[in-house]
């Protein structure tokens, strides 16, 4: 069994095939999903989509880019929103400086402090997404775990060696997606190698970032196995074993999910 850890099925490209998404997802042995928000004021519709498919379970928040959009929702109201039981962890939400014409580094960094606090607040895991950030993410995550620990994951892993491990000295687990399986990876595959096999997530961030041998083609849950597998070579571990050893990782991250399928976390 597979976990596909992030994945956007409120995307255009899904709208009009969910259960056929969801299908082919379990015909490769990822019969699990967790679909991520990117704006707090849409958390009805990943609700709606969990609460539609079983398989799929949701988070809530705002992601960097749309920042701007969402400047100053409370930690309080964050929190509220993940009462949900379909709703198990916060985000995404992080630093992003790939744009110029990004939301203003104060404006990121607000929004994202106010997602820690909400992820400190309910214990529920906080989904990051750094991008040429990392020197500003390292002394935000730094800061924040001075004022007190909390759960969170670096997702679909791109950044730099030394932010993978200042973020696993923290406790942090990180995600990688179908980036890794990139011919011209190889700083990536040798950071993968670094990390705590137990601290170790897969992804699709579908509908981006399709992996080997599916690139050009819009990204699906189903290729979490394609990762999957890649990884697996990477960490010359049996396929088998990446998968338990993953699964087993995000229901100890996710364990509100656990608790509620009944799993030992």
């Amino acid at each position: 069994m597979l976990v596909d850890s992030h994945c956007h099925l409120d995307f255009p490209n899904f709208a009009a095939d969910i259960p056929g998404v969801i299908a082919r997802a379990e015909a490769a042995g990822v019969m699990r999903m967790l679909t991520i928000s990117t704006r707090v004021a849409k958390a009805e519709a990943y609700r709606a989509i969990a609460e539609a498919h079983p398989q799929v379970w949701c988070t809530v928040g705002t992601h960097p880019h749309g920042a701007a959009e969402e400047p100053d929702v409370p930690a309080e109201t964050i929190a509220a929103l993940t009462q949900h039981p379909r709703c198990i962890g916060i985000g995404e939400a992080g630093l992003d400086y790939h744009y110029e014409d990004a939301a203003p580094q104060a404006v990121q960094e607000r929004v994202f402090r106010a997602h820690i606090s909400a992820a400190r607040a309910t214990g529920l895991p906080l989904v990051i997404h750094s991008r040429d950030a990392d020197a500003h993410m390292e002394a935000v995550l730094s800061d924040e775990v001075r004022r007190g620990p909390f759960k969170a994951i670096l997702h679909c892993f791109s950044s730099g060696a030394r932010l993978a491990r200042v973020g696993v000295e923290l406790g942090l687990y990180v995600s990688f997606s179908g980036i890794v399986t990139f011919r011209r990876s190889h700083e990536l595959r040798e950071i993968a190698l670094a990390v705590p096999h137990d601290r170790v997530l897969v992804e699709t961030d579908a509908p981006f970032l399709a992996p080997e041998p599916h690139r050009g083609r819009t990204c699906e849950p189903a290729y979490t196995a394609d990762t999957a597998r890649s990884l697996a070579k990477t960490l010359d571990l049996p396929f088998e074993a990446l998968a338990t050893q993953t699964t087993q990782n995000f229901y100890r991250l996710f364990d509100k999910a656990a608790a509620l399928e009944g799993r030992a976390a």
